[in-house]
């Protein structure tokens, strides 16, 4: 009787690219959703858990992104100094207004695993406000989709 072998990526086998994606007019979590699964290296199938198989991201024009409902007022973001009565909260239209790019991060920070493999695929994530970055010369790919 023949057992089909289960397949591990090595790390040395692992081709990691670069994807950029345009986030002008797109839903902050379907756009979240997506991108944490190439972190994660999902979309490969050389997938691997205890590898990082997941490719680099560039997410351009984040100050244009879309949200459902009456997220922009009832969602709130909260940050502590570490100081007593340090606790700080702006909602979501304030963040979008301040720091657009972090308000993606964020919500792709939440959907990558708390640990430390996921601090790490964080790391490989670029968010920029505007249509300019300067990771021109690394983008050798771009797959199909909404994607530059």
């Amino acid at each position: 009787m023949m057992r089909n072998k289960t397949y591990f990526a090595k790390p040395s086998e692992v081709k990691q690219e670069w994807h950029v994606i345009d986030a002008s007019g797109q839903v902050l979590g379907r756009l979240a959703s997506r991108v944490a699964t190439i972190l994660q290296g999902k979309h490969k199938p050389t997938y691997t858990a205890h590898i990082p198989t997941g490719d680099y991201v560039v997410v351009l024009n984040a100050s244009k992104i879309r949200v459902t409902g009456k997220k922009l007022t009832d969602k709130i973001y909260y940050r502590h100094s570490g100081y007593i009565g340090g606790l700080k909260s702006d909602n979501l239209r304030d963040m979008l207004a301040k720091h657009p790019e972090r308000v993606v991060e964020l919500a792709v920070k939440g959907m990558l695993p708390t640990n430390k493999q996921g601090r790490n695929m964080l790391k490989r994530l670029k968010v920029y406000a505007g249509g300019e970055n300067p990771h021109q010369a690394q983008v050798a790919t771009t797959p199909a989709g909404k994607e530059r």
